[in-house]
């Protein structure tokens, strides 16, 4: 399975932003983003001419980083959006939203999507009563994500039901910390998505 293994820091400082792709470091004043604003490389600080490609690349480039989708599976999931009824740049942060290791990581189950994907993929979740262990697998309405019970004394549930309460989950999922479990309400409207990338950007460089 193709995945990146290079420095996530790096890919926070090549948008010049914080992608939050490292949980708990992101927030502090180790976070290298803040050491040093400006991309990695030695012309990282070489002003850069932003053409309207360029402006368009770094969004799509921003949103699969944040989510962690590689360019193949990215491109699959425009497509399908593309082909949705309504606004792609929506059914396309839909898509993402509703996978599996994202909803995990809304909940507060994990520190990161990186954190999600590793603790769904080692079967720790079931959806509907079935384990699961595919991070790109996609929640749909009534679905109820539970942690499975042989894996619930393990040490991020048990944090996790410590520091219930300190991340705002999103209004279409309900997180029971208590019981482990999520159910989904309903799936995301845009108005309800915190991602800060401009969706309209990524459907203007893949419609060229």
């Amino acid at each position: 399975m193709a995945r990146y293994t290079g420095a996530d820091c790096k890919r926070c400082r090549r948008e010049k932003q914080k992608l939050f792709l490292k949980g708990a470091k992101c927030e502090s004043a180790k976070c290298p983003i803040e050491i040093r604003p400006y991309p990695p490389g030695e012309h990282g600080r070489g002003r850069t001419k932003d053409s309207e490609y360029l402006l368009q690349l770094r969004e799509k480039q921003k949103c699969a980083r944040i989510y962690g989708v590689l360019e193949k599976q990215f491109v699959n999931y425009y497509k399908e959006a593309n082909q949705k009824t309504g606004k792609t740049g929506e059914n396309l942060l839909r898509i993402l939203e509703t996978r599996i290791d994202n909803v995990v990581y809304r909940a507060g189950f994990a520190k990161s999507r990186d954190h999600a994907r590793q603790l769904v993929r080692h079967g720790h979740f079931v959806v509907n009563g079935r384990k699961i262990d595919i991070p790109s697998a996609r929640v749909s309405v009534n679905d109820i994500v539970e942690v499975r019970e042989s894996s619930r004394n393990l040490t991020p549930f048990q944090v996790a039901q410590g520091e219930a309460g300190d991340k705002t989950v999103p209004a279409w999922l309900e997180a029971n910390a208590g019981k482990l479990r999520i159910l989904v309400h309903s799936l995301p409207e845009r108005q309800v998505i915190d991602t800060q990338v401009q969706e309209q950007l990524i459907v203007e460089l893949y419609s060229k």
